[in-house]
């Protein structure tokens, strides 16, 4: 059977790089000041996406991704790994978006593109680890659901098998599509780019990224699959109200790049002393409220 198959795909910044100006003062990532990469679990779920297209003759496979123009280069990877399309949800309403504001614009993208079969994410990004957002996508969109996988095993009958992780071991599920499915790290991991997709996507471009005197403009007039599909928030009928900073309840504090060091340590008694004083020292940092 033939498949509809969307990867959630984020471009993130690469914590290990964490600076002092990795903030906004509205309490959100500067993007701009961190290196970019390809989210880490987001590839291997394309791995099982390219999987199941290869399994099953006739599917496709397509990247979902929000954020500014930059984050086309992951619609870009995707394609040189052997993803079919992909679409940048890319709009200044979708800027500071939280978890609840995220998983919003997706599902409004995923009812616009229609008629998919299997929506599958990586299980978190490394840039929040919250591994909120699939799930989220999956009640908007009235979806089954099933975390956590390691591996689809098959696709048939108008059902999925899966492998997942659990504490403590493994467990094989079956659950009907259409579905969402996160997978974790600990899957296979995602081919490397094929020399003759680069070759052929290497100059594909959301239409934002372009510029008056930007060298190949023709190609694109001759090869229409260079353009990128580029969505606004009234492109997905979205409601501005519940996208990005307004849409989000959650502010982040602060990002920090943190290396515990032996001098830092402290060591506690069981005494109600001690307690009390870490008990305080984690609401002053709101680490617990």
């Amino acid at each position: 059977m033939s498949l509809k198959i969307v990867v959630l795909a984020k471009q993130v910044p690469d914590t290990r790089n964490v600076g002092k100006d990795a903030m906004t003062a509205e309490g959100t990532v500067n993007r701009a000041a961190l290196p970019a990469i390809f989210n880490p679990e987001d590839l291997n779920a394309l791995e099982q996406a390219l999987r199941l297209k290869e399994q099953n003759p006739g599917s496709t496979v397509g990247i979902l991704t929000m954020g500014p123009p930059r984050a086309a280069e992951i619609i870009r990877q995707g394609l040189y790994r052997g993803a079919d399309t992909g679409w940048l949800l890319t709009d200044r309403l979708f800027a500071g978006a939280d978890t609840l504001a995220t998983s919003y614009a997706l599902a409004t993208a995923i009812k616009k593109i229609g008629g998919v079969d299997i929506v599958i994410g990586g299980r978190q990004a490394i840039d929040g680890d919250t591994a909120q957002v699939g799930p989220q996508v999956a009640e908007k969109l009235g979806l089954s659901q099933v975390t956590y996988a390691e591996e689809i095993l098959k696709c048939e009958d108008g059902k999925v098998t899966i492998r997942r992780h659990i504490d403590g071991g493994v467990e094989t599920v079956e659950a009907p599509m259409p579905i969402v499915i996160t997978v974790n790290g600990s899957a296979a991991p995602c081919r490397p780019c094929n020399a003759k997709l680069v070759m052929k996507y290497k100059h594909a471009t959301a239409p934002m990224e372009r510029t008056p005197d930007m060298a190949y403009a023709k190609l694109y007039e001759e090869r229409p699959y260079l353009t990128l599909n580029q969505w606004s928030v009234a492109d997905v009928d979205g409601d501005p109200q519940q996208c990005g900073l307004s849409g989000s309840p959650t502010k982040v504090k602060a990002v920090q790049n943190i290396v515990f060091q032996a001098k830092e340590c402290k060591r506690l008694s069981a005494g109600d002393a001690d307690i009390e004083c870490m008990i305080k020292e984690l609401v002053s940092e709101k680490i617990i409220g």
